[in-house]
C-alpha cells in the first residue's frame, strides 16, 4: 500500500491564463491617458462625432472646432480658410460632411436691413433633433402630401406714365443683369413682374448704369436662391425720391414803344427815338438834304 503508481502525475495540472502566462510578456502598447479635469474652457464633445465611422478626420476636427466656438462667431468658408491651412476646398468638403450628416445646418435669413445672409448652426446630438423633427407615426396611413406652393413676389413700385419705350428700356436692363452676374438670372415671368419697378427708377432721372450697380453691389457670397425677391426687395426700399421740379426761365416780355403821331404826315407810329418824324419822313428829309 505504500507503494505509489509511476503512471499518476504527482499533482494535477491548473490551465494558466492566456494574459499570466509566466512564458508571455505582459502588453504595454497602445494608447495610454494623461488626463487632468477640465474646469474653464472647454466643450463635450460626443463619441459619436469623435469616432464617427464615416467622417474623415478634417470633418471630424472641423465639427470639433465649430462646437467650441461661441455663438454668433463667424463660421464661413473664407474665415475657416483663415485660420487652418487646409484650403478653402477641404474645408468646404469637411463642411459638406458634417452637413449630409446632420452636424450642421446652414440657413439664409433676412436681416433688418433687408440683406440675406447665411447662419451656421452646429449641433452636437444630430440623433436627438431628427427625433424631434420626426412626426408620431401613427397606424393610419399617411396623409397626402401638399402641393408646395411658390410665394408670390414682393411688389415692386410703379411708373406714373408706363410707356412701351420705358418698359422696354427696363426689360433689357434686367435680362443684361446675367452677362454682369450670372447668378441673377431671371425668368420671363419675373422679368415681367419687376420691369415695372426698374421702369419708376429710370422715370426718376436714374441713369441705367446706376440702377444696374444698386441691384447687382453687394450680393450674398454664399449665392442667391430667389434673385427675383432680391432684386424686388431692393427695388421697393432702395427707390430715390422724384427728380426736383426744374421750371423753364420765361421769355421776357417784348418791349412796347409808345405811339407817336409824325409831325410830317401825321401817321401814327412806334420808336424808343423821341423824334417827332416817322422813318419815311426823315428819310425824306435826308435825301431833299
Amino acid at each position: 500500500m505504500d507503494t505509489q503508481n509511476p503512471s499518476a502525475p504527482p499533482r494535477a495540472h491548473v490551465r494558466v491564463a492566456g494574459n499570466t502566462h509566466p512564458g508571455r510578456a505582459h502588453r504595454t502598447g497602445g494608447l495610454q491617458h494623461d488626463n487632468t479635469r477640465h474646469t474653464t474652457r472647454f466643450v463635450v464633445i460626443g463619441n459619436h462625432l469623435a469616432q464617427h465611422p464615416e467622417l474623415s478626420l478634417p470633418a471630424i476636427g472641423l465639427g470639433t472646432h465649430l462646437q467650441s466656438l461661441p455663438k454668433g462667431a463667424p463660421a464661413d468658408i473664407k474665415t475657416l480658410a483663415a485660420r487652418f491651412p487646409e484650403g478653402a476646398t477641404r474645408i468646404a468638403a469637411a463642411l459638406r460632411e458634417l452637413e449630409s450628416h446632420g452636424y450642421l445646418r446652414r440657413e439664409r435669413v433676412r436681416t433688418s436691413s433687408g440683406r440675406i445672409v447665411t447662419r451656421t448652426i452646429s449641433c452636437n446630438q444630430p440623433a436627438a433633433v431628427r427625433q424631434r423633427a420626426e412626426p408620431c407615426r401613427e397606424s393610419t396611413s399617411p396623409a397626402p402630401r401638399e402641393k408646395r406652393v411658390r410665394k408670390a413676389l414682393p411688389a415692386v413700385p410703379r411708373p406714373a406714365y408706363s410707356g412701351p419705350g420705358i418698359l422696354h428700356a427696363a426689360t433689357d436692363l434686367l435680362t443684361d443683369l446675367r452677362r454682369h452676374d450670372s447668378r441673377l438670372l431671371l425668368s420671363a415671368d419675373d422679368t415681367a413682374h419687376l420691369a415695372p419697378g426698374v421702369a419708376a427708377w429710370l422715370e426718376r432721372d436714374v441713369a441705367p448704369a446706376a440702377v444696374r450697380r444698386a441691384l447687382t453691389a453687394d450680393l450674398p457670397p454664399e449665392g442667391v436662391r430667389r434673385p427675383a425677391v432680391l432684386l424686388a426687395h431692393r427695388l421697393a426700399s432702395q427707390l430715390p425720391p422724384p427728380a426736383p421740379f426744374r421750371a423753364q426761365a420765361a421769355a421776357p416780355p417784348p418791349v412796347r414803344h409808345p405811339l407817336r403821331n409824325c409831325d410830317g404826315c401825321d401817321r401814327a407810329f412806334r420808336s424808343p427815338d423821341p423824334a417827332p418824324r416817322c422813318r419815311d419822313c426823315r428819310t425824306d428829309l435826308q435825301e431833299a438834304a
